[in-house]
């Protein structure tokens, strides 16, 4: 739509912070882009950059600027989605993002049992951590996103669906493993095997290390909690991992449930509070809450 193109390219000089590389991305001309943003603060009435030679860095002025330009190009590209789903009769699709862990149980069935009801419905689907996924929900980039736990933003909206329990992860010939519970104060000397930083269940495992006053060893960081699993079967660490009643832990590896420390997680669907979400979006999100909690059909 034209209506985007200014919104468009203050964005990617912004982002660029250099007028020649923003010029090229948007192939236009040095000098009509340096126009375009001199007409633009001219309107704005306040300087949108600082200059430091070649270089652009935002002033107060850009910074507000870009927050709300990103969310009104948020609002348009919705429009144009909801448009065209319009002009597209019996045809939908609904943007869903999702954590890697839960790409083999919950969102597959999610899927198969809405799609049974609603057949024309189309997905289509990304995967990553849990700060990203609520990102690109608050940024327009997906609809709909399937983490845990609760996202730090809060111009999201949150909708627990699930609590999955939570377990200490051993190799079966650690001493643990024959343990009918653990708590969490006697990990102090044990390695650790956890996500990364950004991911949900690293989240979790900080909280719960900050409550008990521990300064946990942590020999490795993973991406995917399969990783996770295979590591602790082979000895290299423990873990705190899900307990998911689909699938059996890996294999060589022993679940210990905790007796004093966190049990479960919540998990739960983000979707956008600053605009509206399709209707195909609606329903999912809406059969996602109801489906988890009366059971699946």
């Amino acid at each position: 739509m034209d209506w985007t193109e200014d919104l468009r390219w203050f964005v990617t000089l912004a982002d660029l912070e250099q007028v020649t590389s923003a010029a090229s991305a948007l192939g236009m001309s040095q000098p009509a882009l340096s126009r375009k943003l001199a007409r633009l603060e001219a309107s704005v009435g306040a300087p949108l950059f600082v200059r430091h030679g070649r270089r652009l860095n935002l002033a107060a002025a850009g910074v507000v600027l870009r927050d709300h330009c990103i969310r009104a190009l948020a609002e348009l590209e919705d429009a144009e989605r909801r448009i065209a789903d319009m002009a597209t009769e019996g045809e939908t699709t609904i943007r869903l993002d999702f954590l890697h862990s839960f790409g083999t149980w919950l969102v597959p069935q999610l899927i198969r049992e809405f799609r049974h009801r609603f057949p024309d419905a189309r997905f289509q689907l990304f995967q990553g951590a849990a700060d990203l996924l609520a990102d690109r929900v608050a940024d327009g980039q997906s609809d709909i996103a399937v983490v845990s736990p609760r996202p730090r933003r809060s111009d999201v909206r949150w909708t627990v669906i699930q609590h999955q329990k939570l377990a200490l992860a051993v190799a079966e010939a650690d001493t643990l493993s024959s343990r009918e519970s653990v708590r969490f104060t006697e990990l102090e000397n044990e390695s650790f095997i956890t996500m990364h930083r950004e991911f949900g269940m690293r989240r979790i495992f900080d909280e719960q290390c900050a409550e008990a006053g521990m300064t946990p060893r942590i020999v490795f960081e993973a991406s995917e909690l399969t990783t996770i699993g295979g590591l602790v079967s082979a000895g290299l660490g423990v873990a705190i991992m899900p307990v998911n009643d689909a699938e059996p832990p890996p294999a060589g590896v022993v679940l210990v449930p905790f007796d004093n420390a966190v049990t479960a997680r919540d998990i739960g669907i983000v979707t956008p509070i600053h605009r509206n979400s399709s209707t195909p979006t609606t329903q999912f999100a809406t059969y996602a809450e109801l489906s988890q909690r009366e059971g699946p059909t």
